[in-house]
């Protein structure tokens, strides 16, 4: 079993942090580092894991995970590129959003391993979706490693190239607000015809829950679905086509374009910092 360190002890980590305990790392593999020290016994309560207020200490661990922000990565590699305790083996996974393994990797010194990694908010419950990159410097035991702890809040995929990660990022890393407006949108809706609000939200919260594990358990595609639920010249039917009149489609492939471009842009400008 590998030593895992975080640096970074905020919700995508803590989450990360239980799910690999839930999965049967044992809490003495794991180190967490964190400057606040409210959040460091809090943690340290939770989990029983090792806790530091020192980046430095995480790199005595075969794994280490880039928990910060993505304003603050470039500081935390090159503090980390200044220890002498380095080492050239290490495996990093960077959680951090828009930032490049070629940027991280020259902050850190050059010839590191690193795992790229674009979750998203569900995996606070267990119940993300994750795209990763690895460089070419990351061994294949190295890639089973980094799928493992990410597979301790969710589902992974692996993509060909670096770039395939801002499409991950639109569809999966910003995903979840597009179905929280889609949601809002409905509740209003029910709203507006007659529904109280506790129970139009209570309709439009199963109604969401229920058709995502329909999709997800399902050996039909979301298309098919569709097709089976809309009876022609009914209710749905009518729905479906206000819908497609009014572009649906084309907004939702609008969105996730300017939310890919967005990526692309974030990349660049904390890149370049």
């Amino acid at each position: 079993m590998p030593t895992i360190g975080f640096i970074g002890g905020g919700n995508m980590a803590a989450s990360l942090v239980g799910g690999l305990i839930n999965a049967g790392t044992t809490a003495s593999e794991i180190t967490v580092a964190e400057p606040d020290e409210t959040q460091r016994q809090s943690l340290k309560n939770r989990f029983g894991i090792n806790m530091t207020a020192d980046n430095t200490d995480t790199l005595s661990c075969d794994i280490v995970v880039l928990a910060v922000k993505p304003q603050l990565l470039k500081q935390v590699c090159q503090q980390l590129a200044a220890s002498a305790n380095l080492q050239q083996n290490t495996l990093f996974i960077s959680i951090a959003a828009g930032i490049t393994s070629t940027d991280i990797n020259r902050w850190l010194g050059d010839g590191k391993a690193i795992v790229r990694c674009m979750p998203n908010t569900p995996a606070l419950l267990q119940c993300g979706a994750s795209g990763l990159f690895a460089n070419p410097l990351v061994s294949d035991k190295q890639k089973q490693q980094a799928e493992e702890i990410m597979q301790a809040v969710g589902i992974v995929v692996w993509v060909e190239s670096e770039a395939q990660l801002n499409a991950v990022t639109a569809i999966s890393g910003s995903g979840p607000a597009y179905f929280f407006l889609m949601m809002e949108a409905m509740q209003q809706a029910g709203e507006a015809l007659g529904l109280s609000s506790d129970i139009a939200q209570k309709l439009v919260l199963q109604t969401a829950l229920g058709a995502a594990r329909m999709a997800s358990e399902s050996e039909h595609s979301p298309a098919e679905l569709r097709q089976m639920v809309t009876s022609k010249g009914g209710t749905t039917e009518q729905a479906i086509l206000s819908f497609q009149a009014a572009g649906y489609q084309k907004i939702v492939s609008e969105a996730l374009q300017a939310a890919n471009d967005r990526s692309i842009s974030l990349a660049e400008e904390l890149g370049s910092e």
